[in-house]
């Protein structure tokens, strides 16, 4: 991968005017830089044909989308995106939601932008029972909309700012509580077959997209409607992780690496490995379906020191 030189002091992005010059903050636009770059490389999510793709950004005012834009903005700024973005925010009608920050944030910084307003609180206020979550109901309305709105435009994809993080929790919260083994992908198809899905910010770590955020002072809005809601399970899920981050330094970036590092063969679906069909030595064994040699040596030696021990 490219690397990213210091900036051209006369020529940066509106976004990038009032960046802090330190050399933290560099070393954090950097990485942000090269990460997306790498998971929009790896996953090849600019198709090669001739047409230059438009994508639909979505902006919620929240930290990850504000950085999700900013970062694709500069990469294209740099000349390493050949794609069209347009910004896209979906005022939901919330009691209270301040409607004039985004649009007022576009036009300053010179972003194409497009505002939809649609009531969808109304009807997940209506539909919801008090209490139970609103999320999946808001999220599937709100994606319809956002679908219909790219089809509009022109955009061949819609990009949202999921992170590492988000990855992980929706791990946890389908084992937990959906007896399966999935997560967020980077990039899918949508059920008509007619959008990609894109997550540019999947292998970017929520610290790194709260500071970045921050640096930059972007006027952040808070999602009341879900928000204001106590015990939600992803909550407990996130309060989990961030237990496990702070008592082991590293572990969540050891955990995100395992979600491309799948080994069918050592679980159980055969609907995605043959285990009917698996044979002892001499036959046509594939050889992820043989014991790791690291975990059959941990296993012996825990065996020896039990006997020790007796």
């Amino acid at each position: 991968m490219t690397d990213f030189p210091d900036d051209p002091l006369d020529d940066l992005p509106a976004l990038f005017r009032n960046a802090p010059s330190s050399v933290s903050f560099k070393k954090l636009r950097k990485r942000l830089l090269r990460q997306v770059r790498e998971t929009i490389t790896a996953n090849a999510m600019i198709e090669a044909s001739g047409e230059r793709p438009r994508w639909l950004v979505c902006l919620s005012g929240g930290k990850d989308s504000y950085t999700l834009l900013a970062v694709l903005m500069d990469l294209k700024w740099r000349g390493l995106l050949p794609v069209d973005l347009l910004a896209c925010n979906l005022d939901q009608a919330q009691p209270g939601f301040p409607a004039h920050i985004l649009p007022e944030f576009f036009e300053s910084n010179g972003i194409a932008h497009r505002i939809v307003r649609e009531d969808t609180y109304s009807i997940v206020t209506e539909k919801v029972p008090a209490g139970k979550t609103y999320c999946s109901l808001c999220s599937r309305l709100r994606r319809g909309l956002l679908y219909r709105t790219a089809r509009e435009e022109g955009c061949q994809a819609i990009v949202l700012g999921h992170h590492r993080e988000d990855a992980l929790e929706t791990m946890f919260m389908n084992l937990f509580h959906g007896g399966r083994l999935a997560s967020m992908p980077p990039k899918l198809v949508n059920d008509e077959g007619d959008l990609m899905v894109l997550r540019p910010l999947i292998a970017c770590a929520e610290d790194d997209i709260a500071r970045f955020a921050k640096a930059l002072e972007f006027p952040i809005i808070p999602c009341d409607l879900c928000g204001s809601q106590d015990g939600l399970q992803r909550a407990e899920v996130k309060k989990l992780l961030q237990g496990w981050e702070r008592d082991n330094p590293g572990r969540l970036s050891v955990m995100a690496r395992a979600l491309s590092n799948v080994r069918p063969s050592h679980l159980h679906d055969q609907r995605v490995f043959d285990f009917a069909e698996l044979a002892p030595e001499g036959a046509d064994t594939p050889a992820d379906a043989r014991e790791e040699p690291e975990a059959c040596g941990a296993g012996l030696a825990m065996t020896a020191r039990l006997f020790a021990a007796e």
